[in-house]
């Protein structure tokens, strides 16, 4: 899961993208407004963390251009602005969640994963397939109750395929799920990855269509 971090605070931002790549995201950080608007129009991300006091453009205006561009895409918003009035703005201009600095990084995980369920439409917080199961909060797979050790790429990888199941994903769609912009892969990356998981759960799992993409079918 791709996630595009919004915050001009040099020590805050850099603890926050530390922590939430060690819970398996794929994390990008801008530090301003304007750079987070010219990223959400030139990117794709699964999910906005999103400061309000931000240097050249506010919070505030960059989701409000978001939403007038129709992305749908979930936001939260990480603030010290704790009023009221402040929360009402923010979730009637569109945001999906609100929470107020500090934060517990915990915390703010399952308030992620809970909102790309729900964007998703989906309400279990485990994704399974027949006897196999990801459990994204333990960032955990089993297999016929058996776990399976995956890496970090191979975990994020099996996660969006399963979180798009019947839906064919391309090459880019999935590299810009699983990498963020310190991230270069290979080649053949990709590909590597499919191999792996392959051989972990079964040749079956993953389907190929030349050309096209990779699908785990419903």
């Amino acid at each position: 899961m791709r996630i595009l971090l919004v915050e001009d605070d040099p020590q805050l931002g850099d603890g926050l993208t530390i922590g939430l790549r060690q819970a398996g995201f794929a994390v990008d950080w801008v530090k301003d407004g304007n750079s987070a608007d010219r990223a959400l129009q030139s990117e794709t991300f699964d999910l906005v963390v999103l400061d309000l006091g931000l240097p050249r453009l506010s919070g505030m205006e960059v989701l409000t251009r978001a939403r007038g561009r129709r992305q749908t895409l979930p936001v939260l918003i990480l603030t010290a602005r704790d009023a009221t009035g402040d929360k009402v703005s923010g979730l009637d201009a569109g945001a999906d969640d609100y929470l107020v600095k500090p934060v517990d990084l915990d915390e703010l995980a399952a308030r992620i994963r809970a909102l790309t369920r729900r964007s998703a439409g989906r309400a279990a917080p485990l994704l399974t397939r027949g006897n196999l199961a990801l459990d994204p909060a333990a960032h955990s797979v089993t297999l016929a109750g058996a776990p399976v050790e995956l890496s970090s790429r191979e975990f994020s990888l099996l996660q969006m395929l399963l979180e798009n199941a019947g839906r064919v994903l391309s090459r880019s769609q999935l590299e810009q799920s699983v990498y963020g912009w310190r991230d270069e892969p290979d080649s053949n990356a990709l590909e590597v990855h499919i191999h792996h998981l392959r051989r972990k759960l079964g040749s079956e799992l993953i389907r190929t269509l030349r050309g096209v993409g990779y699908t785990i079918p419903r």
